[in-house]
């Protein structure tokens, strides 16, 4: 059995969805059931007997889009663990493509971001240059970056609290660094904090690292170890939008992609492409009266 729920246009969505029965359909999957849920009646459930993920993915997107989606081959369970990727997934910015604005870099650095956000460049060596093109930069411009640059994705305060008063773990997993990471999990409500640390003496950048890296196979790794500790009956959610997140989206009972790059989407069980984060406590069915305030 597959469930897919999905969020897009209202006024074209019944023409969308017999678009999508009609190419399910034709690959021997017919629709079994669709209608809109009880709780979050914006949000459209199909279920479907049998089918392929990806191609029933494929083809809610091209009826659908632009929508939030998850599909799922079994029941849709407000998730015990939420792992996330902070830049251009918790908050709008890449934090070092910021603070290497202050080092009159941001473009160059930025260049390097992209391409390994995309997969066309191995992260490690890429984080190492980039890092490396920062050495001398003020301590100070840290605090500043934080203070003038640095903003919440929307909703995201209200999906992290909400999941916490749920009694989910929620863990904010980051190529990034703990400079950002850490004030960003008090604001937004995380519990749990995993990234790099930026080297420093005397006042300034030194342009390493201290610390082991944070990768793709450590936030998998993290998302795997917090699953040992919550025993065989819990489910994960992770989230990112890189393809240094496609690890551990692939690795979660659901992986969601945010406004992602295309190797990330495709890896995941669905997306947000349409509304904002508090479009996922809609696709888990959570009543919008138990949502945290925003």
């Amino acid at each position: 059995m597959l469930i897919a729920r999905l969020i897009a246009d209202p006024a074209t969505l019944e023409s969308a969805l017999d678009t999508a029965s009609a190419a399910l359909d034709a690959k021997g999957w017919p629709v079994a059931e669709a209608a809109m849920l009880d709780f979050c009646g914006d949000v459209l459930e199909i279920s479907l007997a049998e089918g392929d993920p990806a191609v029933v993915r494929q083809i809610l997107s091209d009826a659908f889009a632009p929508s939030d989606l998850l599909v799922s081959a079994g029941p849709i369970e407000v998730p015990h663990l939420f792992v996330s990727d902070m830049d251009s997934t918790m908050i709008g910015q890449e934090c070092i493509d910021e603070l290497a604005d202050f080092a009159g870099l941001k473009a160059r650095i930025a260049a390097i971001t992209e391409r390994a956000m995309q997969g066309e460049l191995d992260f490690e060596s890429a984080l190492k240059e980039r890092v490396g093109l920062l050495k001398d930069l003020p301590e100070s411009a840290i605090a500043q970056c934080l203070a003038e640059r640095i903003t919440p994705m929307p909703g995201a305060r209200i999906l992290v609290e909400t999941l916490n008063a749920r009694g989910c773990h929620t863990v904010l997993v980051t190529g990034g660094f703990h400079s950002f990471a850490d004030p960003v999990a008090e604001v937004l409500g995380f519990s749990r904090v995993v990234g790099n640390v930026l080297g420093v003496a005397n006042g300034r950048l030194t342009g390493d690292l201290a610390a082991a890296i944070v990768d793709s196979s450590v936030k998998k790794k993290t998302l795997k170890g917090e699953m040992e500790r919550l025993g065989p009956n819990a489910r994960s959610l992770a989230m990112g939008d890189g393809a240094n997140d496609i690890p551990m989206i692939e690795a979660a009972d659901y992986g969601i992609s945010y406004y992602a790059k295309p190797k990330a989407r495709a890896a995941s069980d669905g997306w947000i492409e349409r509304g904002d984060l508090t479009s996922v406590l809609k696709l888990f069915d959570i009543p919008r009266s138990e949502w945290a305030k925003g």
